[in-house]
């Protein structure tokens, strides 16, 4: 490697640090050598990693070895209940004794009318327990699925309710399990998403305003949802208050019960709420959440998602809609510090008609005002793609990209996947899982696919992305955000000398 290019002449070993000039003939300050030698120890050191990295590309045990050992930063885009992984559901089921329905496989804490209904203890006893375990992992995740008998996006989106009744039960266990894999796995933060609960308080006015909604819709008349939006914000906001509060004080309370932060890690939570109900659900389910993380004190809230399948016949109809409302929520002084991070974009051709994959990026960006986008895939089918990625860049709207789980429910992948885009245009890159427990996968996994794939993105891009992961995240704490980021400073250094002692 030639020494990096500078207006310095560095002295030979002997040589007194007074005799270092500048090109210009000035005498340069004492202090400079030894940063000077800092930095290009660094750059050596970096550059050697960048070279044994490209010796591995095409080595994927090798690229788990190295990425394994790699401090990665964060997890931005992590679904709680879809990241544990299945056997944990299964064990508490089990332990605590659940019935299942031998023909369906469904399970529950009552049995049916069914006499195919079996305890999980009977099943032990006649020797069958091992057997269904494994069929409810087969049908929890995606483990074994072939790639054809069923469509890969409805197997993956119908996990979730299979296995609710057991993640609803298992929070606690579910972060702890998080946080004791991102530590093995060298990850320092995680940003998981979570739901918020006990709206019924909040009732809503007379009238069919979910018929009012989808009407102004229809007529993209924004001035008219607007106001019916105020009819409904004015009527819910008291009642929510107290339910926001008592939502901030459950996250609180059993985060530091469970002392899930450290000096080597640290978890944040976006509230998050499902598109695919009626309008005015999704609205008193947007307010909440903003409601909450703005009046939050413990500094653990981040911000506020929406989930569910984007294809779905209801998310795809008041998509516009609800664009609308974050837009309204955003407007609001109380909640102009909120940060959203907004699933748009995770379509492709087929799964949709044409046109409707060349404004949903679009929207999530200049109409919510999204600080993050979450799969963006569409992108090359955006209108005027190249000027909303240019906006991106400029805005510092992050893209938070999920190579395993766009392979997989979207059958995207290679060149096929917009991140050489989003890259070229110089949209800040993260790199996360999604649901690594239905997807069998994790963090590790995510960049030996993106160093195996793209051979273009070097290790300096890979760096920059984990360091992405921290500078892009919804931290509240700037404190907290500059700590983590002195940890990857110290842990990037001791990463490069373990490749440098094994390039040796």
């Amino acid at each position: 490697m030639q020494p990096p290019k500078n207006n310095y002449t560095i002295a030979t070993p002997g040589t007194s640090n007074d005799h270092i000039a500048e090109s210009s003939g000035k005498t340069f300050k004492k202090v400079a050598l030894p940063i000077i030698l800092v930095l290009y120890a660094f750059a050596i050191k970096a550059q050697m990693v960048d070279n044994y990295l490209e010796s591995i590309r095409n080595n994927k045990a090798a690229l788990t070895a190295f990425f394994s050992l790699m401090p990665k930063g964060g997890d931005l885009h992590n679904h709680l209940t879809g990241s544990i992984y299945t056997e944990t559901y299964i064990d508490y089921v089990v332990d605590n004794d659940y019935y299942i329905n031998t023909k369906t496989l469904e399970v529950a804490d009552k049995p049916g009318n069914s006499i195919d209904w079996q305890l999980f203890s009977t099943l032990r006893k006649a020797g069958q327990l091992d057997a269904y375990k494994q069929k409810l992992i087969q049908i929890w995740s995606v483990k074994d699925y072939n790639g054809v008998s069923y469509p890969s996006d409805k197997l993956f989106f119908e996990t979730f309710p299979l296995f609710g009744v057991a993640s609803n039960k298992t929070i606690e266990q579910g972060l702890l399990e998080l946080k004791n894999r991102a530590k093995a796995e060298h990850v320092n933060y995680i940003e998981t998403m979570t739901g918020t609960a006990g709206d019924d308080a909040a009732k809503l006015p007379a009238g069919n305003l979910d018929d009012e909604l989808e009407d102004a819709e229809d007529k993209k008349d924004t001035a008219l949802t607007f106001r019916i939006l105020d009819t409904i914000y004015n009527a819910i906001i008291q009642p929510l208050k107290p339910v926001a509060a008592a939502n901030n004080k459950y996250i609180s309370d059993m985060h530091y019960r469970l002392g899930l932060d450290d000096a080597d890690f640290t978890i944040r939570y976006q509230f998050a709420f499902v598109r695919v109900i009626a309008p005015t659900l999704v609205f008193r389910k947007m307010v909440l959440s903003f409601e909450a993380v703005s009046t939050d004190t413990s500094k653990l809230l981040g911000g506020v998602n929406i989930l569910a399948p984007e294809n779905n016949d209801i998310s795809m109809r008041d998509y516009w809609l609800h664009m609308q409302m974050f837009r309204y929520c955003r407007n609001k002084t109380q909640y102009k510090n909120v940060k959203c991070s907004l699933h748009a974009g995770e379509l492709v051709l087929g799964m949709v008609k044409p046109e409707e994959l060349t404004w949903h990026i679009n929207d999530a960006v200049h109409v919510a005002g999204a600080n993050r986008i979450g799969h963006g895939v569409d992108m090359p089918y955006e209108h005027d793609c190249y000027d909303l990625l240019k906006y991106m860049a400029a805005n510092k709207i992050a893209i938070e990209i999920n190579l395993y789980s766009n392979q997989f429910i979207l059958k995207v992948q290679d060149d096929r996947h917009p991140i050489t885009l989003y890259k070229q245009f110089n949209v800040p890159i993260t790199i996360s899982t999604d649901d690594a427990g239905v997807l069998r996968s994790n963090l590790i996994e995510q960049y030996v696919l993106l160093a195996s794939r793209y051979k273009n993105i070097a290790y300096k891009d890979i760096k920059q992305f984990v360091y992405n992961s921290i500078e892009y995240s919804f931290i509240p704490d700037e404190k907290v955000k500059g700590r983590i980021k002195t940890q990857l400073d110290s842990q990037f250094a001791a990463f490069e000398r373990k490749i440098q002692e094994i390039v040796k």
